[in-house]
């Protein structure tokens, strides 16, 4: 009978941009239950496409906040009908999708404190808030409101060094500041403003639950040296923003015990412990258990790099935040949008449309390929603001084409390159502790991962992330739990499954790429002073 024997455990929660999903993980830090709630299929009343309402200046991106409530309410009863023992739960922490804003109506802390258990949450929040449909991350409406608040702390970079990212449209400074001028009834009404995860956390605590440090440096609002709101910041989007805001913890706080609504209505112990939810990204970094010097990279449609900072260099691109395993350290995140979809097309033209002759067009070219560098850009790149292809001969000079195996590996070179560079521009140095986490579609091409462990020096891991961040959730709660901040994070999720060997450094790769790099940053600088001048 041993196999039925009560597992305590901790939940991780994703409420992300079209579904809201939950893990249990137990003491070993195996995950035994999950389950979900998909917006568009479970809740179609909210007429929601991926989630979102897209609006018809198609700028302007929300999602109603009682859709998110509803969901919560279904994923509870699934779990009470799946017969889920909620006594065991130790403590539960969560993630949301990063950059969206929730406008809490005056009177609504009340509501929360004096839930009834005896009716879903949804009915009794459906008057708490003074928007109804909320802005999230797709949303790109703010342009006038990023140049106001660039122009109020002496402009992007300035903007940078103090919060970690220059001015983003999507950023929720910017998107209170637009709510404050263009509907300034509905912000009078606001007695607090959450994120998509101190929302999530409020709705468990039964109380406002502050906003985290890694998750509030996503609003160009928080210091991130001092992780303090910045005055500056704040009365360049609305008045009276620091009260309804309310102040900022470090990520891995245990914010309160669990609401009475949830342990009468679904036997949670009441002793179960909330710890502060944070971000999407910063959840998946906790997932994928990066450490110091660590690197993990998305493979995808766009490809992401993580990276765990010490002592970060906030520029124009990319983004600075707080670590939400470490509050004496920061993580960076960086965008290139041409990622899978490149590769895809370099594989069709130069590789005869296949995968297998994409990697030996890898395996038959040396490293550094002769000197022949390229960058493909068919869309119009975010990390560097560039468009069109552009290959370089061994002399440096432009050239229009280059034979199949070559322009193969200078696509993956140029790739790889172009992420270190810019990984480095923020602070990053490869350490000798390295380690480069990969993940997505491409990371189940060892060729690859050849390059991209020859390029940063490092060995490289693959790893199943397919719930980093609700499982980065779960184990930031076992964190929470073990004292946060006074042990480290890898003390406690050690007996989590190691990510699998796939590559080392080629021998003589340093030697390569440490001269080839300095020349693929220069003719970068030299694409973009052609294409859009000298820089101011």
């Amino acid at each position: 009978m041993a196999e039925h024997a009560p597992r305590r455990c901790c939940l991780g929660w994703d409420f992300s941009t079209q579904q809201v999903k939950v893990v249990a993980v137990d003491a070993e830090l195996n995950v035994f239950y999950e389950e979900s709630v998909h917006f568009d299929r479970d809740l179609p009343e909210f007429g929601t496409q991926g989630g979102v309402h897209v609006h018809k200046d198609g700028l302007t991106v929300t999602s109603p906040v009682l859709m998110w409530v509803q969901a919560l309410d279904i994923i509870l009863e699934k779990m009470k009908a799946s017969g889920f023992d909620f006594s065991q739960v130790l403590a539960l922490s969560g993630a949301g999708q990063q950059h969206g804003s929730i406008y809490w109506k005056a009177g609504s802390q009340q509501a929360l404190t004096s839930l009834s258990p005896d009716l879903p949450l949804h009915q009794q929040l459906q008057d708490c808030f003074s928007i109804s449909d909320c802005p999230v991350w797709m949303d790109s409406s703010t342009t006038a409101q990023c140049r106001q608040l660039e122009a109020a702390v002496g402009g992007a970079q300035a903007l940078s060094c103090l919060t970690g990212s220059r001015a983003y449209e999507r950023f929720t400074g910017n998107q209170i500041a637009k709510i404050y001028q263009q509907n300034p009834e509905a912000y009078s009404h606001t007695e607090r403003i959450s994120l998509v995860s101190s929302f999530a956390a409020s709705l468990f605590l039964g109380s406002y639950s502050p906003i985290d440090y890694s998750d509030g440096s996503g609003m160009n609002l928080l210091q991130i040296q001092d992780k303090v709101w910045s005055q500056a910041c704040l009365g360049a989007c609305a008045p009276h923003l620091e009260e309804k805001l309310g102040p900022p913890v470090p990520s891995c706080s245990v914010v309160g015990a669990i609401s009475s609504y949830y342990v009468q209505r679904y036997g949670f112990p009441p002793g179960c412990k909330v710890v502060a939810f944070t971000g999407d990204n910063p959840a998946s970094l906790a997932g994928m258990r990066l450490e110091e010097g660590d690197i993990a990279v998305s493979l995808g449609t766009s490809d992401t790099l993580f990276l765990w900072l010490q002592e970060p260099m906030p520029a124009l691109e990319g983004h600075i935040f707080c670590n939400p395993v470490d509050s004496q350290h920061y993580m960076a995140l960086l965008c290139f949008k041409n990622g899978s979809l490149m590769r895809e097309k370099i594989r069709d033209e130069s590789a005869s449309r296949s995968w297998s002759d994409f990697s030996k067009a890898l395996q038959s070219t040396e490293m550094g390929n002769g000197g022949n560098l390229g960058f493909y850009f068919d869309v119009m790149e975010i990390t560097p603001e560039i468009i069109g292809r552009h290959r370089f001969n061994t002399e440096n000079h432009k050239v229009a084409a280059f034979p199949g195996d070559v322009e193969v590996r200078a696509l993956i070179e140029g790739q790889f390159m172009a992420k270190r560079i810019h990984a480095e521009g923020l602070g990053y140095r490869v350490m000798s502790k390295t380690k480069i986490l990969a993940t997505g579609g491409a990371s189940h091409n060892r060729d690859i991962l050849q390059v991209l462990a020859d390029v940063f020096g490092a060995p490289v891991y693959v790893i199943d992330t397919a719930n980093s961040a609700c499982v980065g959730s779960a184990y930031r709660a076992f964190h929470g739990l073990a004292g946060g901040t006074d042990v480290p994070f890898s003390e406690v999720v050690k007996l989590a499954p190691n990510p699998r060997l796939a590559a080392t450094p080629s021998p003589g790769a340093s030697q390569v790429y440490e001269a080839l790099l300095p020349q693929y940053a220069k003719l970068e600088q030299r694409i973009l002073s052609q294409t859009r001048g000298p820089p101011e």
